[in-house]
């Protein structure tokens, strides 16, 4: 019988209070871009991109490190959790998506400093097939199956002419996703990335954006995203 892949999790946002990992064994890997303390609890791996004591914000995450603990500590595919905004009214809060491509131009990192680190970067896409699939055999709801997701800097929110510049051609905004998928194809890493929708993108509805509504439809999108996870991940590991 054929071993299933080691399945790694990192989680952000929607996951820093309430993680179905508080039990799970602390594993500390150390890289040689710094030490990262995983989690794991029944062969799965779960990272904390924001960490798990205190808070770093998403222009301060060692990606390199992240991802480079991962392949140590034996991950052998990755689904990533995002919080997003949306740029779509058809994508309003709550809504799941399994973004397919991803807008980041001012991403200039790699491991390598050589012809390698010219290569065409991607969610990978039999990973990515394959957990739409697993999806559908599911009782869950299904996902928008397609989206691109924009990838800022952060660790501030976008003032309403950027969004009024890419909305024509992006679905999500977010602060992580597309530097993880870089480097996770540079270590041959498939990973694959559900999104939750957490708030309208600044500038999509007349209501203004504050980070105190983003966090209360946080807090309101909890349930729903911890029983799709755990579903999930007990599939993705059978």
């Amino acid at each position: 019988m054929t071993r299933p892949l080691r399945l790694a999790l990192i989680g952000g946002t929607s996951l820093l209070e309430a993680s179905p990992f508080c039990h799970a064994t602390p594993l500390p890997v150390s890289t040689p871009y710094g030490v990262v303390t995983l989690l794991e609890q029944g062969g799965l791996l779960f990272l904390q991109r924001h960490g798990l004591e205190g808070y770093t914000p998403p222009h301060r995450i060692n990606h390199h490190a992240h991802l480079t603990a991962l392949q140590q500590a034996g991950a052998e595919r990755i689904v990533a959790i995002g919080s997003v905004g949306s740029l779509r009214l058809e994508m309003p809060p709550g809504t799941l998506v399994v973004p397919d491509d991803f807008y980041a131009p001012q991403l200039s990192l790699s491991f390598f400093d050589d012809h390698r680190g010219h290569r065409v970067p991607e969610f990978h896409p039999e990973w990515r097939a394959s957990l739409l699939e697993i999806w559908q055999r599911t009782d869950l709801p299904p996902p928008c199956s397609s989206g691109i997701y924009w990838q800022t800097t952060g660790p501030r929110f976008e003032t309403p002419a950027e969004i009024r510049l890419l909305a024509p051609h992006v679905h999500l905004v977010g602060m992580t996703i597309a530097s993880e998928c870089i480097l996770a194809g540079e270590l041959e890493l498939p990973y694959a990335a559900v999104c939750i929708v957490d708030n309208f993108a600044n500038g999509i509805q007349a209501e203004k954006l504050s980070y105190d509504s983003f966090k209360a439809q946080v807090h309101a999108n909890q349930a729903v995203l911890l029983r799709t996870i755990t579903r999930l991940v007990e599939e993705l590991m059978a």
